[in-house]
């Protein structure tokens, strides 16, 4: 009898994989919905181009960890594609006179061939040289940046950038009204990034990172998906880029150094590597520290070491990895 009742309960504790699925997307469909009211209330609680810039590098680091958490490849070079759309965006909104959505979108696709082309060569090799070669592959990007001042201003940047009238009608002069088209793209970049990683597609690049030798056996061209999830990866990047360089009126050599690459690593790992949400928590965390702690001066780059170490020993898995690992649900 006690048998029969231990079996019953047993039976009665075990969760399907297809319900566990369905209460994980329940889950990840609460959390969309709340980031999309948090996006609707932030700018009454907050300053708009302060929540504006959080959401621009919050698209970027979801990009980046596209690429990193689940593709497998770890870039050092990601600020060439960030950077080289925001000079675009900003070269073609001031000087060609594109309404903003034209603009945006050139710098996306701009950012998008340049990845195809640094993508092409880099997943030529693996591990620390794929990372050395994007390195190199964006310092040349730099210093094409600094050397060529007709179009990218040299040190001076590309001032001034006009936000126009998006469609040809709506004025983005204001903060708020500019707010709510960048709100809309993050929003867009989020669902996108997370259809793809939950696509046949973005199965096949976890089983890649995973296991590489393995997909190839099952007939998968593994060079194939790595270099369309780095192109995806790039392009999403410049999308960020392009709507910084809007928000500020700016594209400068910040945009392009390598130090941007770092930051954007430090964001995914701060936040939780292969998570959907992580890169997320970690741009809020890294942009916050920037915004509040500047009055320390250059020691905010010491402060942001110390937190990065202090993560990386305490939260091995990022923020929000390690709130996943407490819920035993993906996030």
């Amino acid at each position: 009898m006690a048998d029969t009742i231990a079996v019953q309960a047993s039976a009665t504790d075990t969760v399907l994989p297809g319900e566990a699925d369905q209460g994980t997307l329940r889950l990840h469909r609460a959390i969309m919905i709340g980031i999309a009211i948090a996006l609707v209330i932030a700018p009454f609680v907050a300053y708009p181009v302060f929540v504006m810039k959080v959401l621009c590098f919050a698209l970027f680091a979801l990009a980046f960890n596209l690429l990193l958490g689940y593709g497998g490849l770890l870039s050092f070079g990601h600020a060439a594609y960030f950077g080289m759309a925001s000079y675009v965006c900003a070269y073609t909104a001031k000087n060609w006179g594109l309404t903003p959505e034209l603009a945006i979108l050139l710098g996306t696709a701009v950012s998008g061939g340049l990845g195809l082309v640094f993508g092409a060569l880099a997943i030529r090799r693996q591990g620390i040289y794929f990372a050395m070669i994007t390195l190199a592959l964006a310092q040349m990007v730099f210093f094409f940046s600094l050397q060529a001042p007709r179009f990218t201003g040299g040190e001076d940047g590309i001032q001034a950038v006009p936000r126009g009238h998006l469609f040809g009608m709506i004025d983005l002069a204001d903060d708020r009204t500019l707010y709510w088209l960048v709100a809309a793209i993050f929003m867009a970049g989020l669902l996108a990034i997370y259809r793809i990683i939950h696509s046949p597609f973005g199965q096949v690049c976890k089983a890649i990172r995973d296991n590489e030798p393995r997909a190839i056996s099952l007939g998968y061209r593994a060079n194939q998906y790595k270099l369309a999830v780095f192109v995806l990866s790039a392009s999403l990047a410049g999308l960020a880029g392009s709507t910084k360089a809007i928000v500020f009126q700016l594209a400068s050599l910040t945009d392009v150094h390598w130090s941007m690459s770092g930051e954007v690593v430090l964001m995914t790992l701060v936040g939780g590597l292969g998570t959907v949400f992580g890169p997320i928590a970690g741009a809020i965390v890294i942009v916050s520290m920037q915004n509040y702690l500047a009055s320390l001066g250059a020691w905010v780059t010491v402060v942001q070491g110390v937190i990065f170490v202090i993560c990386v020993m305490t939260f091995r898995e990022g923020l929000v990895g390690v709130i996943s690992k407490w819920i035993r649900k993906p996030l």
